[in-house]
Parts: C-alpha cells; sequence; structure tokens
C-alpha cells in the first residue's frame, strides 16, 4: 500500500542565479484524491561568487571544465542541503533536484541540468531524484515546462498560474480541460541584466523602470523576438535570448532607466497577449521574483480589462513555488505516477520523469 504523506526537499536553482531555492514541503492525499501541502522550511542560499561567475558563463565552458563545475556545484548542493536539514532537525524521505540549466535546445534533443546528484546523495546520505527533463526531451517534448502538473494538482483553484522568473511562462486549462503550458519570453533575466548597469541585482518594485520612457524603437525590436512567433509547445532558454534580447542592450544609445521601463513595457505585454488569447478573463495566479515588481503588476493589469483577477501568491509561496512543485514531482515519481504532461511539452506520451539515487 502506498504512502499518503511525504516529506521532501525541492531544490530549485533558476536562470536569474539568485541562488539556491531550498524548500521543505510536506504533502498528503487526502480521501477525495486532492493533494493537500505546506511549505515548512524554506530558504535562498545565494551561491559563492567563484561557483556564481562559472554559472554565468556555464554555456561557454569546455567540456573538462562544465563537467569539473558539475561536480563543485553538486557538492556545494549536498553541504547546503546537508546543513539545512540539520539546522532544522528534519525528517526527510528525498530530496528532488532541478540542478542548474546550462543549456537548453529540446530541437536538438538537448537539455543539460548540472549540480551533479550523485555528490547530493553522498553528502546527505539522503535518496535524490534528479534529471527531470531528459525523458521527455527523448520522446521528442520539449522537456519544459514541467510544473504545469503540480499547477493543475495543487493550484486547481486558479485559471492561470504565470511564473515570474528568470524567463516568465504559463499555465492553464483550456476549454476542453487539456493542460497547456509554454514559456512566454524574457523576464527577470532582462530586468535584472539591466538593474546590474545601476550596480543593483534587481530593481526594486520597479521604482527604475517607472521614472523611465519607453523607446518605441527598441520595444519593437523586442517584441519582434522570433520565439514570441513560434506555435507551442516551446520553451525558452538562454542560448536564445541572449543574441536576440540581451544584445539589444545599449548604454551607449540608451538610458537604463528608459530600457527598464521598455522592457516591463514589453513583458507585460506579451503575458496580456497570452492570457486575452487563452481565456476571456479568470483567476490569474502570479508567482516568481517578478511577482514582487508593482511596475511589472501595474503595467500588466493596464492591459487586461476586469473579466481577469490578478493574485499575486503569498510572500512564501512567491519564492518557493517552483522549488515546492519540484518536491512535488519527486513524490509523483515516487509514487509511479505521471509527472511530466504530454500536452504540454510535445512528447509522443506522458512520462514519470527522474531518475533516483537511493532508496525510497
Amino acid at each position: 500500500m502506498q504512502k499518503l504523506t511525504y516529506n521532501a526537499i525541492g531544490l530549485m536553482s533558476g536562470t536569474s542565479l539568485d541562488g539556491l531555492d531550498i524548500a521543505f514541503c510536506r504533502f498528503e492525499l487526502m480521501p477525495n484524491q486532492k493533494w493537500e501541502w505546506k511549505l515548512e522550511n524554506c530558504q535562498t542560499k545565494p551561491y559563492p561568487e567563484a561557483i556564481k561567475s562559472k554559472l554565468s558563463e556555464s554555456i561557454n565552458l569546455r567540456g573538462l571544465e562544465l563537467h569539473q563545475l558539475d561536480v563543485e556545484l553538486g557538492k556545494w548542493i549536498g553541504d547546503s542541503v546537508s546543513d539545512f536539514i540539520a539546522a532544522n532537525k528534519l525528517e526527510v524521505d528525498f530530496i528532488a533536484s532541478h540542478g542548474h540549466t546550462v543549456f537548453h535546445m529540446p530541437e536538438n534533443q538537448l537539455t543539460l541540468q548540472i549540480g551533479n546528484p550523485n555528490f547530493i546523495h553522498a553528502i546527505t546520505d539522503h535518496p535524490v531524484i534528479s534529471d527531470f527533463r531528459t525523458l521527455d526531451v527523448a520522446k521528442g517534448g520539449q522537456g519544459a515546462p514541467l510544473v504545469p502538473i503540480g499547477d493543475e494538482l495543487l493550484f486547481s483553484e486558479y485559471d492561470f498560474c504565470i511564473n515570474l522568473g528568470g524567463i516568465a511562462n504559463l499555465s492553464y486549462d483550456t476549454h476542453e480541460k487539456k493542460r497547456l503550458a509554454y514559456d512566454i519570453c524574457a523576464c527577470n533575466i532582462l530586468l535584472n541584466s539591466l538593474a546590474k548597469l545601476k550596480g543593483l541585482e534587481y530593481d526594486d518594485k520597479g521604482l527604475i523602470a517607472k521614472s523611465g520612457k519607453i523607446i518605441k524603437s527598441l520595444l519593437a525590436e523586442w517584441d519582434s523576438f522570433s520565439f514570441l512567433k513560434k506555435d507551442f509547445p516551446k520553451s525558452l532558454g538562454i542560448e536564445l535570448i541572449e543574441p536576440e534580447i540581451l544584445t539589444k542592450i545599449d548604454t551607449n544609445k540608451y538610458k537604463v532607466e528608459d530600457m527598464l521601463a521598455t522592457a516591463v513595457e514589453h513583458i507585460a505585454s506579451q503575458i496580456s497577449k497570452v492570457l486575452i488569447s487563452a481565456k476571456t478573463g479568470g483567476k490569474v495566479l502570479l508567482t516568481g521574483g517578478g511577482a514582487f515588481n508593482d511596475f511589472l503588476i501595474e503595467r500588466l493589469q493596464s492591459k487586461l480589462d476586469e473579466n481577469y483577477e490578478i493574485v499575486v501568491a503569498d510572500h512564501k509561496t512567491v519564492n518557493y513555488k517552483e522549488a515546492l512543485i519540484f518536491a512535488f514531482l519527486g513524490v509523483l515519481n515516487v509514487r509511479n505516477e505521471w509527472n511530466t504532461l504530454a500536452s504540454v511539452t510535445g512528447g509522443h506520451s506522458n512520462s514519470i520523469s527522474g531518475q533516483k539515487l537511493g532508496d525510497i
């Protein structure tokens, strides 16, 4: 007989390089077959500067250097999680690790997440589930997004779930009750790159962007990004964002605050377009670091009518929803249940994704 309750740690390392999100989560399957969940203990651990620097350049590393970084990151994650478990005196069934994406090229059936799980397993002495993307890519899918199954089973009260992370993505049920999800556009990758030109990690509440003016020519360039014209299923990686979005940043031509204002307008415009094309209204849950950008939320709301209710999740869920859902993907894996939806990724069938290390 399968367990009905699980204590799991989810790990998420995002493209915005904010740090490692660690979330200790409890899940319980209720008699009505709905899942209840709770984010118990959470922490975002900043990367050591040496590792952060290497991660920012990881796409350009040679094979041996990349393998060394994979091991170095795995050891650091293992030590970080081991300290987290000890500090909070946790009883943990398993650890589910997304890893840090170096490149994601599903059209070539390539995806790579580093942070070697063998070292996480060896250091923590806990079972580890990792590599959640490769099986779907092998089945012809995008290997992304993976969060929608969690949106469907844990956040069913919302019509849309939007994560404003390094990349903005959307998840929703169609009128035919089919789950769809896809990446929309660059989000914090772009905003944070611009904020760094001001010596900041991010534009707090979007105040700098709010002080700027929209640059129409730059907005037109960003809005013509080739990825935006693709049909879903589709997923977005830094290898597309760098040449078509980030290379348009030019401090010789534009003020940083004006570029930030333009970036916010671009992101809000692209998100509103996909919402309007999907359904004529609904309850929209926002999570991810961009949910703290008040100006971005303001611009998004201005582009939607009163039929759309925007809800910013509570602080803990905003920050740790992705880590929560990767822990949940681990639960589904352990239960031998689908955790990757072909309707979302374009794979030829659903998958039970993730490789296990240790007995669970």
